[in-house]
């Protein structure tokens, strides 16, 4: 009886372990926080901020979360849309530097918004929601830090920046992109078209692949509609091309050593 060489073997296994690691890493990348839309125009007014927040434990549910917006570049007029099942509070902080506007001198602006008592179990993700008057005028993105706490006390923080030309960071914190009116106008449209076609075959959930559970939170059954699923499928495109490697190699190498 013929045996296959030690030395293919490991080699194999080598190919499978490596192959497990690809996908680990793309499910790793569509668990990220994310904010909706990705972006606004400068100066917007009279908007709303969506923190999708999925629960990347199987062993664990998401029982805290902190976003903390940046007071160097203050959003004004922030309200919180009620969440079932959560209790929010926010956070206000004197600003350094006072904004002006219309209405006469903002002092003052939300730093941080923290919701609890609700549950975010694995295989779900869920919205919160914020609208805000005014989006800052001066600044090209807007990074809001989040702290993720799960029921087993262990806590994500998502609050790495990227930098020019490097690549993602590992808890990448979520960031709103601002941009001149006329671009993000466009950008608008499209979402908007986007979502409206999401909501009609959904029934006006407006999450694709997603079932609700009558809580505010939504099981998520075939696709994740967050921005950073697409950067997973992509890992795991190439997860299948090195296990079909693996496989073919461990054909070859089984053909040789029953002809020997």
């Amino acid at each position: 009886m013929s045996t296959t060489h030690p030395a293919l073997r490991r080699a194999g296994l080598g190919t499978v372990l490596a192959a497990a690691a690809v996908l680990a890493a793309a499910g790793a990348a569509s668990a990220h926080v994310t904010v909706h839309p990705g972006s606004y125009a400068k100066g917007a007014t009279d908007g709303v901020l969506s923190f999708r927040v999925p629960n990347e434990e199987d062993t664990a549910s998401t029982t805290e979360v902190q976003v903390f917006l940046p007071t160097d570049h203050p959003v004004l007029g922030v309200l919180v849309h009620p969440q079932d099942g959560w209790t929010a509070k926010v956070t206000t902080t004197k600003l350094k530097t006072p904004v002006k506007t219309d209405d006469g001198t903002i002092t003052e602006a939300v730093s941080e918004i923290t919701w609890t008592g609700g549950k975010i179990g694995a295989g779900q993700y869920e919205d919160f929601d914020v609208a805000f008057g005014r989006l800052p005028d001066d600044a090209a993105q807007l990074a809001f830090k989040t702290l993720q706490t799960y029921s087993d006390g262990r806590t994500v923080r998502w609050i790495e920046e990227a930098e020019a030309g490097a690549d993602e960071p590992e808890n990448p914190a979520p960031v709103l992109k601002l941009t001149a009116a006329g671009a993000a106008a466009a950008a608008d449209d499209g979402d908007s078209t986007s979502d409206a076609a999401s909501k009609s075959a959904d029934g006006g959930d407006g999450a694709s692949g997603a079932q609700g559970t009558g809580s505010g939170t939504v099981q998520v059954t075939e696709a994740d509609a967050g921005d950073s699923t697409a950067r997973g499928l992509g890992a795991a495109g190439l997860a299948v091309g090195v296990l079909g490697l693996a496989a073919a190699g461990f054909a070859v190498v089984r053909t040789r050593s029953a002809r020997s």
